[in-house]
């Protein structure tokens, strides 16, 4: 059943905004939903409308309102990343982490980390995220191009190879790391998002708003490759020259999610199937759709991690893979089924 652009669009932003105050009341110490958002007003306006003390001030605006933010913008940016490679490739598996994107990408924030940078150098350890999932994104491109187009099953297996190189090379570099680089490696891998600062909030929040925009630019482009590449051709669409500048651009926001989350898997891979099962196809609709619902998907994920065994914390990406992996199943079930 199809749902009107609009009515999602409103229901998402809504769902958005209670999750929001959920996220800010919620968690080891419980607030009151009303005083937090007045304790973010009194920051903005100057005002005193909030009760709260100052150490639940300080909870909100320093802890809780930085991890919300980014979420937000790492969902948003994943969930849109997943959606123009699922239309770049033309298939539904084409995940930035099902084909090997975010290994590459965290093999590389993984040899910044042991090479010295550490997470006090956010911008090494993003250019490092950023060189591997660009390499890697390119190498999978290349060996899955035939004469006919892309290969979509040298896709899927190059990118199980490469996935399975990057966790053995990242295993290599743990045997050699000390204890407070191994820590920084096992947060990673598992996926976190405690590492919010105002530095990494401007540049991810900046990163993810030129990304929309210029993904929603391409969406007629990507709707003509629904068709096929020789009928996107016909119309008029540099095909090689649109790859290149997507591929280079999903390698930028996946690169720059994992250097400052690390791996959080399925969101590309979700996200997207959920939009077209609600919305359709079109990239115009879909575009914007697949962000505003991963960035509320990695939300109430976050907030399950912080309050499912709180005052302790579970890593946010081993939440969404646990949602993610029966999803993909059920993808590959429904595969066969059309199959036969």
């Amino acid at each position: 059943m199809r749902i009107p652009f609009a009515y999602l669009h409103h229901g998402l932003w809504l769902l958005i905004l209670l999750c929001a105050g959920a996220s800010m009341a919620m968690g080891a110490l419980a607030l009151a939903p009303g005083q937090a958002f007045l304790s973010l007003a009194d920051a903005v306006l100057g005002s005193g409308w909030s009760q709260l003390s100052e150490v639940e001030r300080t909870v909100v605006l320093e802890l809780r309102l930085p991890r919300l933010l980014l979420a937000l913008f790492t969902g948003a940016l994943l969930a849109q990343c997943g959606a123009v490679m699922q239309g770049l490739f033309r298939n539904p598996l084409a995940d930035p982490g099902i084909i090997g994107v975010s290994a590459g990408a965290a093999l590389g924030a993984a040899v910044a980390i042991v090479l010295g940078a550490g997470l006090a150098h956010f911008h090494w350890v993003s250019t490092g995220a950023f060189v591997g999932g660009l390499g890697t994104t390119w190498l999978i491109y290349t060996l899955s191009q035939t004469r006919t187009g892309t290969s979509v099953f040298v896709l899927l297996l190059a990118g199980v190879a490469i996935a399975a190189f990057a966790g053995a090379a990242m295993g290599f570099l743990s045997y050699f790391a000390d204890d407070q680089q191994l820590r920084a490696l096992s947060l990673w891998q598992m996926g976190n998002l405690s590492g919010a600062g105002q530095l990494n909030l401007w540049l991810i929040a900046g990163l993810t708003v030129s990304l929309l925009v210029y993904f929603q630019r391409q969406a007629n482009a990507l709707n003509a490759l629904l068709l096929g590449e020789a009928e996107a051709r016909h119309l008029g669409i540099d095909v090689e020259r649109l790859k290149r500048r997507l591929i280079a651009a999903t390698a930028l926001g996946v690169g720059v999610s994992v250097a400052y989350t690390g791996i959080i898997g399925f969101v590309g891979l979700v996200v997207p199937h959920l939009v077209r099962l609600l919305a359709g196809p079109n990239h115009q609709q879909l575009l914007p759709l697949s962000a505003l619902l991963g960035a509320l998907l990695l939300a109430l994920a976050d907030l399950m991690a912080r309050t499912l065994v709180a005052p302790a914390e579970l890593p946010v990406g081993l939440l969404t893979a646990l949602i993610g992996a029966p999803f993909f199943l059920f993808l590959l079930l429904q595969s066969r089924r059309d199959y036969s």
